[in-house]
């Protein structure tokens, strides 16, 4: 069942990365928005997240697509998406990956 799990949370994370903020073209996980991705023995999903600020206006967005793509992961039951704002995004959350293609480094 563990395996299951891991296997299940490596899916989410593919789809996860086909999600791009669409005022940066980097997607939310590298960009740093995905705090955490848990899947319990039942197969729901709890994906903690925040935004980049808090009156993004492409919010409702981002959080719809994201629920949407980890719909298409088979076997996945139930989605709860946790917005929070605590802590607070910055740059540094960033993946290396993004830092580069957004021209940090």
């Amino acid at each position: 069942m563990a395996q299951d799990i891991l296997q299940l949370e490596a899916e989410i994370l593919n789809v996860i990365k086909q999600v791009y903020d669409p005022e940066i073209p980097v997607n939310v996980y590298d960009l740093g928005l995905i705090y955490e991705i848990e899947v319990d023995d039942y197969l729901n999903v709890d994906v903690t997240m925040t935004l980049t600020a808090p009156n993004c206006p492409m919010a409702d967005g981002i959080l719809a697509e994201v629920k949407e793509k980890i719909s298409t992961v088979e076997g996945v039951e139930k989605i709860n998406i946790n917005l929070v704002f605590d802590p607070p995004w910055d740059k540094s959350m960033m993946s290396e990956t993004a830092k580069l293609e957004l021209g940090f480094l």
